[in-house]
């Protein structure tokens, strides 16, 4: 019995009996309005505490040999999908010409209806009955071959298509400056197609994969070929001057989405009513890894960009095409990488946290509600004295 009474005497919340509890109106208010604000809290506190917290870092990025993967969605309003090329360069010296893998085209009207849809595949149609043999002549159980007209590195190379005779002339670096001359293009249609798509536009979508470095892709009317380390494009038969550029970047994204993620070229548009434009968009490649609360890490990039337009008079060639005095028209993406790379973390919120947030709260809000109740109790019983020995007024 000693020892319970001393534990009694450390009561720190003496117990009151009810003879004595003054229960006011105001008093009533105020409990409920503590009430509800309590419970407003807790709620605001658990949402927080079920939420995840996502934390940031900055590194230095040390990754050697990785490949960066671009993804894009670009609608073109007035080239159509025939004559429209994707190329890829980088510092290292790599080089796609006419990227044709991984790429879907659809046609479409003037209204921006879809016409029709098609992989765009390596390769072209070979033709049936090749033209003319080695010298003109057929010798006895002598094969076909397709004239190369002057670009074949040896007699016995043959071009039994269009684009055969296109490829033997980008290595010999030369353009074709009439493709209604070459008996294979007619017979495959290719002028024929191309004036059939005249009026229309071109939506290109799909990905590329390339070297993590520094580099540039573009979209431009034509084939693209090499000579003497200067890219160039045969636009001559396609009368270049007469290409608008207008576009809409749908999506531009390098490397997969993650939480939070904006992309500040999806859904720009640039409808410049200017034929033989260029359109040059420089972007800052940053490097990220995000990783969920699960542990799975996405390994991905964020961008910035600064976009730059040029029109026809006047301007000079892009870095690609040193020494020329005219622009090409095109959508040139120049991207460089950042030597920092960004982590985001997800996490969840500690339990003691929120517990100790959950107390305060209850704590804090019924302190400041029992001042509020006893300093306007007390002011009411003062004004009552005074009204009643009419000291008031």
């Amino acid at each position: 019995m000693a020892i319970f009474n001393k534990l009694r005497n450390l009561d720190a919340y003496p117990k009151v009996n009810e003879d004595f509890y003054s229960r006011t109106f105001s008093g009533g208010i105020i409990t409920i309005v503590s009430s509800v604000i309590m419970i407003l809290l807790f709620i605001s506190e658990l949402s927080l505490y079920l939420s995840t917290v996502t934390e940031s870092q900055l590194v230095v990025d040390t990754a050697r040999g990785e490949t960066l993967q671009i993804n894009f969605d670009v609608t073109f309003l007035t080239i159509p999908c025939t004559i429209l090329s994707l190329d890829a360069m980088d510092i290292s010296g790599e080089q796609h010409l006419d990227i044709r893998h991984d790429i879907v085209k659809k046609r479409i009207d003037s209204h921006g209806n879809v016409i029709e849809v098609r992989p765009d595949t390596m390769g072209a149609p070979v033709i049936e009955k090749p033209l003319q043999s080695h010298g003109g002549r057929l010798e006895h159980n002598e094969t076909y071959c397709g004239s190369c007209y002057g670009a074949a590195a040896t007699d016995e190379d043959c071009c039994n298509s269009c684009e055969e005779v296109r490829e033997a002339y980008k290595k010999k670096g030369w353009a074709i400056a009439n493709t209604d001359l070459i008996d294979q293009c007619k017979r495959e249609g290719f002028i024929q197609k191309v004036k059939e798509e005249a009026g229309e536009g071109c939506n290109v979508y799909g990905f590329i994969e390339v070297n993590k470095v520094a580099g540039h892709f573009q979209f431009v009317p034509g084939k693209s070929f090499h000579l003497s380390n200067i890219d160039l494009t045969d636009l001559m038969t396609f009368q270049q001057g007469n290409f608008n550029i207008s576009h809409k970047i749908n999506k531009l994204a390098f490397g997969d989405y993650y939480p939070g993620r904006v992309n500040p070229l999806d859904g720009a548009q640039w409808d410049q009513q200017i034929a033989g434009g260029l359109y040059q968009y420089f972007i800052k490649v940053v490097p990220t890894i995000y990783t969920d609360i699960r542990g799975h890490k996405i390994q991905t990039n964020q961008f910035s960009v600064t976009e730059h337009f040029k029109g026809p008079e006047g301007g000079h060639l892009p870095s690609v095409l040193p020494g020329q005095k005219r622009s090409l028209p095109g959508v040139y993406f120049y991207y460089d990488l950042s030597p920092i790379k960004v982590t985001f973390t997800e996490r969840s919120n500690s339990f003691l946290h929120f517990l100790t947030n959950v107390c305060a709260i209850v704590g804090g809000v019924f302190t400041v509600a029992g001042i509020l109740d006893s300093f306007i109790y007390h002011g009411q019983k003062t004004l009552r004295k005074k009204l009643e020995i009419g000291k008031l007024g």
